[in-house]
């Protein structure tokens, strides 16, 4: 009976679903523990709108962005060089 459902074609997609899955939780879990608007206790949520920058700060600037910031938004700028650089010809 399994045999009539998973099929071998239907791996990838459940890998694709999974890693889909995989990351909405994260980003979920990120934005429920991390992110300084979101407001879970009851203490939290009373205190209203803070005004707190260098925390709203600390979590835009994450290591990612940071790292990303001063690269070319070239998935493989080596490659896209030698293929449009027209002194190479």
């Amino acid at each position: 009976m399994a045999n009539r459902w998973v099929r071998p074609e239907v791996y990838p997609l459940f890998f694709a679903v999974g890693a889909a899955i995989g990351i909405c939780g994260f980003s979920m879990a990120r934005h429920m523990c991390i992110n300084p608007e979101v407001r879970v206790n009851k203490q939290g949520r009373a205190a209203g709108v803070l005004e707190n920058f260098s925390e709203g700060e600390k979590y835009t600037e994450h290591l990612l962005r940071k790292f990303s910031r001063n690269r070319s938004p070239e998935i493989m700028p080596g490659i896209n060089g030698f293929f449009t650089d027209p002194s190479r010809n």
